[in-house]
């Protein structure tokens, strides 16, 4: 069970990726964020950024926070998603192979110390950070309905949070 624990705990939990504000990252030492794209920051079937989204990006760009998304999505869908609104993306990321982490890592000019991955998967998103030696901060889905390829996931995940949930080591932020 240490295996679990040292593989998908996130370092972190948030209700959702607004919650997590410029002042959080910069008491913890991070400078730089990678961030999931599906169902992390806007639902899967949804194409474009929200004003929510925007504003997050800019509050965190405002701040000195770098923030890169990866994303095991298609390079249409990554790229129609970012390219309007200058973010820096990887496509097809792999996740959770550490290499697209490691990239972003680079690409940033950051310290694997400094950075943190935000997603709303354990089974991509944390474990990958994790085998990359990133911090990690686990979010809740913005939508219910994931895609065909996420829903396996989804289980095994719901059995993992019970672990934790009974270690007591998930404590919600807001």
């Amino acid at each position: 069970m240490k295996l679990l624990e040292k593989y998908f705990l996130p370092s972190d939990y948030f209700k959702e990726f607004q919650g997590i504000t410029p002042q959080y990252l910069k008491e913890r030492g991070i400078r730089a964020v990678i961030i999931d794209l599906d169902n992390t920051l806007v639902g899967f079937d949804e194409p474009s950024a929200s004003e929510a989204v925007l504003k997050w990006f800019r509050t965190m760009k405002d701040n000195g926070i770098k923030v890169t998304i990866v994303s095991n999505g298609s390079h249409i869908r990554v790229s129609e998603f970012s390219d309007p609104h200058d973010i820096e993306y990887i496509f097809r990321a792999r996740k959770p192979l550490a290499r697209s982490y490691r990239k972003a890592v680079h690409m940033m000019g950051m310290d694997s110390s400094e950075t943190v991955m935000i997603g709303d998967q354990l089974l991509t998103d944390v474990f990958g950070a994790n085998r990359a030696g990133l911090k990690s901060i686990l979010v809740l889905p913005v939508k219910n309905k994931d895609g065909w390829a996420t829903v396996v996931n989804r289980r095994i995940e719901r059995i993992i949070m019970k672990y934790f949930d009974r270690k007591g080591l998930i404590q919600w932020g807001d």
